[in-house]
């Protein structure tokens, strides 16, 4: 059951970074919009949708799942900041859940992919 349980958990974290990569490349606007409000150039969304495409189907199959969990902890808490909108109660309970994957992508990585992935072979 814990392996289960493991790929069901590395799945949905990996569905969540692809579809965020589909997002952004169906329409970036709302992304751009967020980097242009803390100054920042809207082009970055490009790098963003790339690694949420790559680390996405990396975790969906395992591979290099302890360090791709890390950055992929990091790129959640570091995206949190442009949600941080106070006045604006859906872009801080986008806020307060980047966090919470942060942490599903810690224990992904403390724990690490369970046996079916391509790490346990």
């Amino acid at each position: 059951m814990t392996d289960g349980l493991a790929f069901a958990g590395r799945f949905l974290l990996a569905i969540l970074l692809v579809l965020g990569a589909f997002q952004k490349l169906g329409d970036a606007s709302g992304a751009m919009g967020l980097l242009a409000n803390w100054g920042l150039p809207a082009f970055l969304v490009y790098p963003a949708l790339v690694f949420n495409a790559v680390a996405g189907a990396a975790l969906l199959a395992g591979w290099q799942t302890r360090p791709i969990a890390l950055l992929a902890a990091a790129y959640c808490a570091v995206t949190s900041v442009f949600h941080y909108i106070p006045d604006d109660p859906w872009q801080m309970s986008i806020f307060v859940k980047n966090w919470s994957i942060a942490g599903g992508f810690l224990m992904l990585a403390a724990y690490g992919p369970g046996r079916y992935s391509i790490d346990a072979h």
